[in-house]
Order: C-alpha cells, then structure tokens, then sequence
C-alpha cells in the first residue's frame, strides 16, 4: 500500500481512518509511506515453541516482495520476457519478540541498496504487530539472473525504473559487487 492509495475510494479511506484511530499517527504516515502487506498468523506457521516459526518469516517476506513485484509490473510475465529472475545471496533476520497466532501482523518492504545498473539490490522488511510495535527486522541481499545464462545480469531499464520506485530506507546507498562479499563468506568444501 502506497501514499497516494490514501486518495482512494471512500471505503479504503475508511479503512485507513479506522486503522489510524486505534494506531498513533506518526506509526500511521510511516508504515503507509512504504510498501506494506498484511497477514494472519495460522497454525502453519508456529513452531515447537508455539511463537511464529523462523520459516514463516521468511516465506512472509517472500511473499511481500513478490507482492511488491507483481504490484509494480515486475511480475510472472515480465520476468519471463525478460527471462530473468531474482536470487536471494543472504537474510539476516533479527527477532525482538516473539509473536503469536490471533492477531494480524504487517510487513514492510523497503529499498535499502541498489546498484547503478540494478544488478543487485539490497531490502530491508521490517515485521510489526497488530499495535504497530516492530517485533523483527530483516535485511537481504540479492540480484538478478538471468534464466537462460544462470548467471547474474542487469535488470532492464524499464524495470529497474519500476524497481526505484520503492519507498528508500534513511541510509539507502548505491551498491556495487563489493557489497555483496563484504561479509567475506565463501565455500568451504568437504573435499
């Protein structure tokens, strides 16, 4: 959901309205000035510990991102024209607090890092409760392949564009291959 869905229909500015009052207005203008999903917490997604499991985390995110996606016409069809598709180099996720099946949760999506060419990107998602608290944060690293090739390729004009477009996090930057190793991880072979 962006800003300017605000200037929508009557019954999403109702929505919103509502979800303002029972939400302070500062977390309001921020979690609405970038993309956002929301979703239920089922069965499905706890673990042992009964607290949202470590692979619901990241199949939301995933799903937020495709979402974003498809949202913006970088979807199914696109990719396939274009015959790329996007590959995740890492997640780091940082649990504040556990969460529980009952009450809705909100991620977002935000542009943490892209390169001049859009070959890599970084985001960042940030999870919040049903009370707007931030109870998880993740980045991620990634860039484009291309599917033919399967090795990593610019991503085309018009849809870097699009990409851009993705609401920016404070310390956003410009990335570059360096980047992606800065943590300076490389296969350790059995043999």
């Amino acid at each position: 959901m962006y800003v300017d869905e605000i200037k929508g229909t009557k019954k999403k500015l109702i929505s919103l309205k509502s979800y303002a009052c029972t939400a302070n207005l500062s977390m309001f203008v921020k979690i609405f000035a970038m993309y956002t999903k929301q979703f239920e917490i089922r069965w499905s997604d706890i673990d042992a510990n009964r607290h949202l499991a470590n692979s619901a985390y990241i199949n939301f995110m995933s799903h937020t991102r495709m979402g974003f996606l498809m949202d913006n016409g970088l979807g199914q069809r696109e990719m396939v024209h274009y015959n790329i598709g996007p590959v995740v180099f890492y997640e780091h996720i940082y649990y504040f607090k556990e969460v529980f099946v009952g009450k809705p949760i909100t991620v977002s999506l935000q542009l943490k890092g892209l390169s001049e060419d859009g070959m890599y990107f970084e985001f960042l998602h940030n999870f919040y409760d049903s009370h707007g608290k931030n109870f998880a944060t993740c980045e991620i690293m990634g860039g484009w392949i291309d599917m033919k090739e399967r090795k990593l390729t610019a991503l085309p004009n018009e849809l870097l564009e699009r990409l851009s477009g993705l609401s920016k996090t404070e310390d956003f930057r410009v990335l570059t291959k360096e980047d992606t190793r800065k943590f300076g991880k490389i296969p350790k072979h059995l043999s």
